[in-house]
């Protein structure tokens, strides 16, 4: 006697949690914080520099693998490709400065303006292609990704030229673009958790 047995069919449900709330707010609000610098507030120092390294860095690395593991490319590219930013940017400003570099023969010299306005533009020109990339989700990632830009070519002006008012006029933008990031990260956990649209997005 020959049974039919039914198919059935196995419905896997991912159940980890939604990792983009940390790397935006790990990008924004590190993000505000430099910038409160480049609109002068304040000079350079050990807070910017830690944050860039734990939150700015380590928390959008986390969020990169994480994105990895939901199948989302552009979330993993983003969120590593800022987070990694993050590190050479606190690198960049550390390393002349450590005694292991300044004793060898030939020390590491600090950025010039002519390098820190490569670095930027290179950063400029990532961040405007990965713009496209947001014309199909939310108008606040399409923020978050122009204002960025715009931000990083600011920057690479201000090196350039050598005009204090530009890198001024940077840090304004780049506070607007990191509470723009701390918006969107938030309004997502206020969201998920009510179950609705209670933030636009």
């Amino acid at each position: 006697m020959v049974e039919n047995q039914e198919n059935q069919n196995l419905v896997l449900k991912d159940t980890t949690a939604n990792p983009t709330p940390l790397g935006l707010l790990g990008f924004g609000l590190t993000t505000v914080l430099l910038n409160f610098h480049n609109a002068g507030f304040y000079p350079m120092n050990s807070m910017i520099l830690s944050m860039g390294f734990a939150y700015g860095g380590i928390a959008q690395i986390i969020a990169s693998m994480m994105e990895y593991r939901k199948g989302n490319t552009f979330g993993m590219v983003a969120f590593g490709s800022y987070g990694l930013f993050w590190w050479s940017l606190v690198f960049l400003l550390m390393v002349p400065a450590m005694a292991i570099f300044t004793a060898a023969a030939a020390p590491v010299q600090a950025a010039d303006p002519a390098s820190l306005a490569a670095y930027f533009f290179m950063w400029g020109i990532f961040t405007l292609a990965m713009f496209f990339g947001t014309l199909k989700k939310g108008r606040g990632l399409q923020v978050i990704f122009i204002t960025l830009a715009v931000l990083f070519f600011l920057l690479t002006a201000g090196e350039i030229t050598g005009i204090k008012s530009i890198t001024l006029i940077a840090g304004y933008e780049g506070i607007f673009t990191g509470l723009s990031a701390v918006y969107v990260g938030l309004a997502e956990v206020i969201n998920e958790e009510h179950g609705r649209r209670v933030l636009p997005l």
